[in-house]
């Protein structure tokens, strides 16, 4: 690509005014320059790591969940306290605009049973290579292993295989995403820059992680093993889910959804017997023999699989034997933990650059011409499509808005 496609800097190439610079090639990067190049600017797109869309394509590994097709006020609901702030973002583009998106990139897309839906291919890899093909026809400038360094006064740094570049765009996105996934460029370096620019940031969090519990050795047998059907619920989220034993605790998206709440603090309690009211539930346990112990009970009974008897006899001893209280404890297994798993090991990140530190338009207010968008922002967003979503619509707010202020000077 030709020098006069980067603004620049230091290295002596010209600096022409209406040049875009976007930092970080994830979902929310590449939709802010594909905005930027659809209003017919220059854009340069700067990713620290070999390729872009890495994120991307470790989460279409097991199938590429694009969005949720449901109702636009249900959907926004996932997005708890933020919902008011993301809500325009989400109206501008929300599943419906995912899903045409995705089809104009020639990938066509199906709905499950749960409204998840999915590109046919199930795979994130054709759909970012045409994505990628349709930017550079528009002439995006892509560098990679472009590492930004800081600087938001007197130029914008970056660390480059040719060595050190400072660039002078007149608009610039900032999508670094959170710090879950470091080895992906997602790491949170640039938490300090932003801050000691003035920037008030909420400090980074996991979410959507598994649970630390520190199991009995009575355990280990069942690592690795699901446990479904169950219910589970903290705070005021709760629902039918499934999650696995894990030597470290408890995963799954049965889990992950209670991040928010588990942060907050609120205790977690695990149903399991979902398709069971408490007095149905001991009505089988009082039919059964007399002298049977509690164990064959619960496996005579109550059809308890090992894996879920298990937790009952781990999280729920002594187990009482009336059938009423027996029956009341499995519906509403108390689940110690020890917290969250640690940041590295979340799907998500919360916490990032506070909503009063940016505008309407996604604008840092402590530096005009600086924009942010997706998961650097202060929201949180269960896992099902609506983490995708909301990163490609903060991703278009921002890139429009970089683009007016370039278009009217």
């Amino acid at each position: 690509m030709g020098n006069d496609a980067v603004m620049t800097g230091d290295d002596g190439a010209p600096h022409r005014r209406g040049k875009a610079l976007v930092i970080g090639a994830g979902p929310a990067g590449l939709m802010a320059a594909d905005a930027l190049l659809a209003a017919g600017h220059a854009v340069t797109l700067a990713e620290a790591k070999p390729s872009a869309g890495r994120k991307l394509l470790m989460a279409g590994k097991s199938g590429l969940n694009l969005t949720k097709a449901e109702p636009p006020e249900a959907f926004c609901s996932a997005y708890g306290p933020e919902a008011p702030q993301l809500r325009p973002m989400l109206a501008a583009f929300g599943p419906d605009a995912v899903q045409a998106w995705a089809e104009g990139l020639g990938q066509p897309v199906f709905t499950g049973s749960s409204g998840r839906v999915f590109p046919t291919a199930m795979k994130a890899s054709p759909l970012l290579r045409a994505w990628l093909a349709r930017l550079g026809a528009a002439g995006l400038d892509l560098r990679t292993r472009w590492r930004w360094e800081g600087g938001l006064d007197g130029g914008i740094r970056f660390a480059t295989p040719e060595g050190p570049r400072t660039l002078h765009p007149d608009a610039t996105v900032l999508a670094l995403g959170g710090a879950s996934w470091p080895r992906l460029g997602s790491d949170g370096a640039w938490v300090p820059w932003l801050r000691s620019a003035g920037v008030a940031v909420t400090p980074l969090a996991p979410s959507n992680a598994g649970l630390s519990i520190a199991w009995s050795a009575h355990m280990a047998p069942h690592y690795g093993k699901p446990v479904k059907p169950v219910g589970l619920s903290a705070g005021d989220i709760s629902g039918r889910g499934e999650c696995a034993i894990s030597a470290p605790g408890l995963e799954g998206s049965g889990i992950y959804r209670l991040s928010r709440a588990v942060r907050a603090g609120a205790p977690v309690s695990m149903d399991l017997l979902p398709d069971l009211d408490v007095a149905a539930a001991a009505r089988r346990l009082a039919a059964g023999p007399p002298k049977a112990t509690t164990a064959a009970l619960l496996r005579r009974m109550l059809r308890l699989d090992p894996t879920r008897a298990a937790l009952a006899q781990e999280f729920g001893r002594p187990l009482p034997r009336a059938p009423m209280a027996l029956a009341a404890r499995l519906k509403a297994l108390p689940v110690p933990h020890r917290g969250l798993r640690p940041l590295d090991e979340a799907i998500s990140t919360a916490g990032g650059v506070a909503w009063p530190a940016l505008d309407d338009d996604l604008m840092l207010r402590a530096r005009p011409g600086i924009y942010a968008a997706g998961e650097m922002l202060d929201w949180d967003a269960p896992t099902g499509g609506y983490l995708l979503t909301a990163c490609l619509a903060t991703g278009l707010w921002a890139g429009r808005a970089a683009a007016r202020r370039l278009s009217h000077g």
